[in-house]
C-alpha cells in the first residue's frame, strides 16, 4: 500500500464566490482524496488533501487554476503530518 501525503494549502486570489469549495470537493473526490476545503475570512480558501502522492500533486495542479470562474492568484502549500483520521472530502464552514 502506497503511503499517505497530506498537505495543507491556502489558495488565494478570486476564489470566494465562484464555487471554489464545491469543485475542490469535485475533483478531490473524483481523485478518490481525503480531506477539506473551506472559505477564510480574508477571502482566501483553505484545504487539506490527502493521498496517494501523484494524486495529491494532481490536486495541487488544479487548485493552481480551479473552477472556469475563479482568478487564483497564489498557492501555498505544506507538508502536513497525517495526525487525524480523515474519511471523505468535506465542505467545511
Amino acid at each position: 500500500m502506497e503511503p499517505k501525503r497530506r498537505v495543507h494549502a491556502i489558495i488565494s486570489g478570486r476564489v470566494q464566490g465562484v464555487f471554489f469549495r464545491a469543485s475542490t470537493q469535485k475533483k478531490a473526490l473524483s481523485l478518490g482524496l481525503n480531506g477539506w476545503v473551506k472559505n477564510l475570512p480574508n477571502g482566501s480558501v483553505e484545504a487539506v488533501f490527502e493521498g496517494p502522492d501523484e494524486l495529491v500533486e494532481k490536486m495541487i495542479e488544479w487548485a493552481h487554476s480551479g473552477p472556469p470562474s475563479a482568478k487564483v492568484a497564489s498557492v501555498q502549500v505544506k507538508e502536513v503530518p497525517a495526525d487525524e483520521a480523515l474519511s471523505g472530502f468535506a465542505v467545511r464552514y
